[in-house]
């Protein structure tokens, strides 16, 4: 059992070096060639059953590319919605204070935000899920960076520092195996 995990493709914000949370914005032109081209990796893997979606259409909009290109529905679960960065939301990433916040990992986003603790709880979340209700498939998800850092701590130990340096570029295509054991 395999799950294959992208990144949406580029969006303004993105090409901007902004916080992009869940505020729902869509793909750049290069966004939609990126997911273009991960769509085909994707089909060429040749053994994708399945495409789970963020419900923020950037995510929408990589999916849907994907799912032209395997075949495929896009079924769409919230609990993959990128993290409330709250009042830093379009903001720098470079603003003062918001990598200090984000390795506060009880501390939640200023102004209603969430902390990693709800993040990954919500994320692993979903893992389980799919790891109990599709035994027999490979799952794509198309997600966010901060879920993809989650989905990576799933599958691998994590200290703080790689936690908070851990990249995934837009439409990077990367994939993981469940050992047989079920969660």
């Amino acid at each position: 059992m395999k799950l294959y995990v992208t990144r949406h493709g580029q969006t303004e914000w993105n090409a901007l070096d902004r916080i992009s949370g869940v505020t729902d914005i869509a793909l750049t032109e290069e966004g939609i060639a990126q997911a273009r081209k991960m769509a085909q990796k994707a089909a060429a893997c040749g053994d994708i059953h399945r495409i789970i979606a963020s419900p923020l259409q950037r995510a929408q909009m990589t999916a849907a590319i994907a799912g032209e290109a395997l075949g495929l529905p896009v079924q769409t679960d919230a609990r993959l919605t990128e993290w409330d960065y709250g009042s830093f939301e379009g903001k720098s990433r470079f603003t003062p204070g918001f990598a200090e916040t984000k390795a506060e990992f009880g501390v939640s986003m200023p102004d209603g935000g969430e902390s990693v603790f709800r993040i990954v709880q919500r994320t692993y979340n979903v893992l389980d899920d799919i790891r109990r209700n599709y035994p027999n498939e490979n799952v794509l998800v198309v997600c966010h960076g901060g879920i993809c850092r989650v989905i990576d701590s799933y599958f691998h130990d994590m200290t703080v520092d790689r936690f908070m340096h851990f990249f995934m570029g837009n439409c990077e295509l990367r994939v993981y195996e469940w050992p047989d054991v079920q969660p």
